[in-house]
């Protein structure tokens, strides 16, 4: 995920991008941060690679950041965009460029942690990742790269796309918790599926790519069934 802040005070640059941090870790987040002192500095990076979410101050100096918007969505609509000012004044500007949210200074981080809970919802799925325990020590897993995960005796045991087996020491809640995410379902005691790689679902088992069978409990088949028709057509919609 690449987000931009664009503001021509550094002090205030630098305060947002440690608080994004927050918020980046805060919801497994694999974010790069990059700031710009003015609109046609962030135009030009823009220009040249395409950006998740923008925070863009409105004043800065000589510029207006809703003209810096209004120039950004002539070469990118899908960019999130994010004004940071002192005053709502500009909202019905905002709402032509297609702002997400202002955020009015100063604001909190309980109203930062609400934006983010919203971007997150509108992100791309390749963006989310998890800690794991590993041979050479601690690693991002993506979760788009988790087939499935198994409670025993204290640990989790990922098992990834790439064949290997990864071992993290924490409670299944905790892991669960971890991986909030509508991809994922929870078919057995102890035992988490990631529906993306699931090619089917007969009754009893997902059945992943590449033969893989996921056991399912009985209580929770009908669960499964619906679950998977939900995550295929919210898949396909993405898509479409």
């Amino acid at each position: 995920m690449r987000i931009a802040i664009v503001d021509d005070i550094a002090s205030e640059r630098e305060i947002l991008k440690g608080r994004v941090a927050v918020q980046a870790a805060r919801l497994s987040l694999d974010a790069a941060v990059s700031c710009y002192a003015s609109g046609a500095d962030f135009l030009d990076a823009a220009g040249k690679g395409h950006f998740d979410l923008v925070f863009l101050d409105i004043y800065m100096g000589s510029e207006n950041g809703v003209d810096t918007a209004e120039a950004l969505r002539r070469f990118d609509p899908d960019c999130l965009l994010v004004f940071t000012t002192t005053s709502p004044d500009h909202a019905l500007e905002g709402f032509r460029v297609r702002a997400l949210h202002y955020l009015v200074k100063p604001y909190t981080d309980a109203d930062l942690a609400a934006l983010f809970d919203e971007v997150i919802k509108r992100l791309p799925a390749d963006d989310r990742y998890m800690e794991v325990n590993a041979a050479g020590g601690t690693i991002r897993l993506r979760f788009r790269d988790i087939l499935y995960a198994e409670h025993y005796q204290h640990q989790i045991y990922v098992y990834g796309t790439d064949g290997k087996k990864y071992v993290t020491r924490r409670t299944f809640r905790e892991f669960t918790d971890a991986l909030a995410d509508g991809r994922f379902f929870l078919c057995n005691r102890g035992v988490l599926v990631n529906m993306e790689h699931a090619e089917d679902f007969d009754g009893t088992d997902f059945i992943l790519k590449g033969g893989k069978r996921v056991p399912v409990s009985r209580s929770l088949a009908k669960a499964a069934r619906a679950a998977f028709g939900d995550y295929l057509f919210r898949d396909f919609g993405r898509r479409g």
